[in-house]
């Protein structure tokens, strides 16, 4: 990586605690470092309830750690994220509006006159291939068109950071692949930063630059390993010996924790 160019996302020894009602803390995460390039897609996998998704609101500034640093472009971050747009794994369309209306109110928000709002709208509902159904509302699409609504309305603000939040967990097999394409396809015409959280092993191998395993509950970065296969890359890569060594390597080093949490439980 060019070391010339700042860190898009970069948390080190971060730690998330919460006081429970009965005065016990709970920490979630705990002295997490983690470095995310311009430009560079990372997944984020690990055990059930390890902090993964705790991580990624700390990176878009809707949690603080209750110690580490976390910088966003090597600048501090306080408050929100204004630099991230993020997809979250439920909908969050409005049902009463139709998908170029949902697409456009980021930008009517921000001032933006109408008119233009539509005609970007109508731009991004093209590029994720939903480009006759814009007058559509959400009800009358399936799960993976509002997804892609739902992606079209994050990249519409030009977010120099995407976060994602398992955004394709409710999604049957067929559909979430083709989400995992449309999505590779458009990071490599955006080369937006990516920080994406799945369960799904063989999802972060496909799309990430490099997958990091998290470790059981408090969560810590355990190992960052690098996915080195050339871009494009068709579905079928998935199939291939080198894709199933990837998957075998990781899987191992979640298995340790999984088996560890059940011999002490």
């Amino acid at each position: 990586m060019d070391r010339a160019k700042p860190t898009a996302v970069a948390l080190e020894d971060a730690t998330v605690a919460f006081r429970l009602a009965d005065n016990r803390v709970y920490t979630a995460v705990e002295q997490a470092t983690l470095r995310i390039e311009h430009g560079e897609f990372v997944a984020i996998v690990g055990p059930t309830g390890c902090g993964k998704s705790t991580l990624l609101n700390v990176a878009a500034g809707l949690l603080k750690p209750a110690s580490g640093r976390v910088t966003i472009f090597d600048a501090p971050l306080a408050g929100l994220n204004r630099e991230a747009g993020y997809l979250f794994q439920a909908d969050a369309l409005f049902p009463w509006k139709t998908a170029i209306d949902n697409v456009a109110i980021g930008l009517e928000i921000k001032g933006a006159p109408r008119a233009h709002a539509l005609e970007r709208a109508q731009g991004w509902l093209t590029s994720v291939g939903l480009g006759g159904f814009a007058n559509r509302y959400p009800h009358m699409l399936s799960g993976g068109q509002r997804k892609r609504v739902g992606l079209a309305q994050v990249l519409i603000r030009d977010p120099k950071i995407l976060l994602m939040d398992e955004p394709f967990a409710s999604l049957d097999a067929q559909t979430r692949e083709l989400m995992q394409e449309e999505l590779t396809r458009i990071w490599v015409q955006a080369r937006k930063t990516v920080l994406f959280i799945t369960h799904q092993i063989d999802e972060a191998i496909y799309l990430a630059d490099r997958v990091v395993v998290f470790s059981g509950r408090p969560g810590k970065v355990k190992d960052s390993i690098a996915v080195d296969i050339e871009r494009p890359r068709p579905i079928g890569v998935k199939r291939q010996a080198r894709f199933h060594a990837l998957e075998d390597r990781i899987w191992g080093l979640i298995d340790e924790d999984v088996k560890t949490k059940a011999r002490t439980e």
